[in-house]
């Protein structure tokens, strides 16, 4: 466990330093905004003009500082501090992603980023000469990752699984909505896809990541709070599943005869709540719901439907599918439907370091929160390489991945400086 901050690693500034930050992050914030595919809403997708501009900005910002910057063989925007006279120094990385969803919010992802390189240029230590260099033993990175959402390609984390060193050469195949292949996305950028894996990193090479970001939730606005520690990020399983019945004539086809598959997969979907609702920390989500034929005076003969099942613990989400699976099962016996189903996607839980939650908690001080987080970060492909901890800022009515998502310029000092704090906290523990 972390001892109990102390003055040696409080933060020696003024309030002025840490406000004047605060603006900075949400000036960029809107700046990055202006970088869009969509004119009158945020949409940045990876291995784009706009994901090229956007790591043009970040780099420019982190030379501002001193650092040396570079684009990894993924596309992933990385400045580094090294202390001086150790250049090959082991790095605490910081850092989140700047791509986003279509019609996005301002700041899921891109406020950590920002929020890092203002840690660096609190805690950066600057010679007679103007030479800048980290004040700790060990470097300070802060990385911009090129694909958290995954909303071109469909497979989510890619940047950070290229660090990770997690690359999947079956993506290389994934295609946009386009018909462009990742492949050739990939070239296309200036990217050479034979040295994708020059972009992982060795855990040796690293001490920890920190990640700053928004709440995607309600928790931190419904109990006052601006900052939170964040203990874990949720387990995932995705589902893609097909009821089958049969197609017939919508006016000739009594009720006791119809085999509705869309009335079935309706029924499951209704029965995904009622089961992750009586589960403690479980969330199930239809999130697609397609029929076939789809015409307007035909039964319904088959449906699809995606599943995305969330939870804080593996074994709980696990539990948690089997009785949906035996619900359906019992849906699909009465109405005289089949059902399958194919998993297409599946995480298990990321636990924060105890070390880095206790710095973070340090940070921030007083009786600070802890959260699980329900979303899915980037820290959970880095967790692979490295401890990880996150800290979450209060998120107004917890809205995300949409444009009235939102972070009080008050709330981002206070992100800052306890961001900071945990990171000379993390200084200040033995070796």
């Amino acid at each position: 466990m972390a001892a109990p901050m102390t003055t040696a690693t409080r933060l020696q500034v003024a309030p002025e330093l840490i406000a004047s930050a605060a603006r900075r992050v949400m000036g960029r914030c809107e700046e990055l905004a202006r970088v869009t595919s969509t004119p009158g809403s945020i949409t940045r997708v990876y291995l784009s003009p706009e994901h090229a501009r956007v790591n043009r900005l970040a780099a420019e910002w982190m030379r501002e500082l001193g650092m040396t910057t570079r684009q990894d063989a993924a596309g992933n925007q990385v400045g580094r501090l090294a202390p001086r006279g150790v250049p090959d120094a082991p790095a605490l990385l910081m850092g989140s992603h700047l791509d986003t969803v279509p019609d996005a919010g301002r700041f899921d992802g891109i406020v950590g980023v920002l929020m890092a390189l203002e840690v660096v240029r609190l805690l950066r230590r600057v010679d007679a000469e103007g030479s800048a260099s980290s004040p700790f033993p060990f470097a300070l990175e802060v990385i911009a990752f090129s694909d958290e959402e995954g909303t071109r390609f469909g497979k989510a984390l890619l940047g950070s699984s290229a660090v990770a060193g997690q690359w999947d050469d079956t993506w290389w195949e994934l295609t946009d909505a386009d018909g462009s292949t990742l492949r050739e996305a990939f070239r296309e950028f200036g990217l050479d896809p034979g040295r994708v894996g020059e972009a992982a990193r060795r855990p040796d090479e690293l001490v920890g990541y920190l990640e700053a970001h928004i709440e995607q939730g309600p928790e931190l606005h419904r109990s006052g709070q601006a900052l939170a520690a964040v203990s874990s990020i949720a387990s995932a399983r995705r589902f893609q599943l097909v009821v089958e019945g049969e197609a017939r004539h919508a006016g000739g086809t009594p009720y006791d005869m119809r085999r509705d598959a869309l009335l079935g997969a309706s029924e499951a979907a209704l029965a995904v709540e009622r089961i992750c609702r009586g589960e403690h920390h479980i969330v199930g989500t239809v999130g697609q719901l397609e029929a076939f034929p789809g015409a307007v005076n035909v039964v319904p003969g088959e449906a699809h439907f995606s599943l995305d099942l969330r939870g804080e613990f593996d074994d709980s989400r696990d539990h948690a599918w089997e009785e949906l699976s035996l619900e359906l099962d019992a849906i699909m016996g009465r109405r005289g439907l089949r059902w399958n189903a194919r998993e297409v996607h599946s995480a298990p839980a990321v636990f924060c370091a105890p070390l880095l939650q206790d710095v973070v908690r340090a940070g921030i001080g007083g009786e600070a929160p802890t959260l699980f987080s329900r979303a899915g970060h980037d820290a959970m492909s880095i967790g692979a390489i490295t401890d990880v901890g996150m800290l979450f800022l209060r998120n107004p009515d917890g809205i995300s991945h949409h444009p009235d998502e939102a972070v009080a310029g008050a709330d981002v000092a206070a992100g800052i400086r306890a961001l900071a704090e945990a990171v000379l906290h993390l200084g200040a523990e033995p070796r």
